[in-house]
């Protein structure tokens, strides 16, 4: 998830392994927030642009599955990532 607060990027990268809720494995501001997306756009990692969940993720610690009430708003980016890449229809 990414988005810009005036010129300083926020991203957050998620990992799920199908065991548990995603977690957050990876967030940053400015320059680290760039290093994130730019890493994630040369492994074929789909980036979504998504201010108000990027600011809610922002505040889950590195490591730690997200919260419940996040689940959804996380789910259907997932599902949109999925059918990016061809995995479900």
């Amino acid at each position: 998830m990414t988005m810009k607060i005036g010129d300083r990027r926020l991203a957050v990268a998620l990992e799920y392994d199908r065991k548990g809720a995603p977690r957050v494995v990876a967030k940053g501001r400015g320059e680290l927030g760039e290093r994130i997306i730019e890493v994630a756009k040369a492994h074929d990692v789909p980036v979504e642009e998504n201010e108000v969940l990027a600011g809610a993720l922002s505040n889950v610690e590195i490591g730690d599955e997200i919260p419940p009430e996040l689940y959804r708003a996380v789910a259907e980016v997932l599902v949109f990532v999925l059918r990016l890449s061809g995995r479900v229809r």
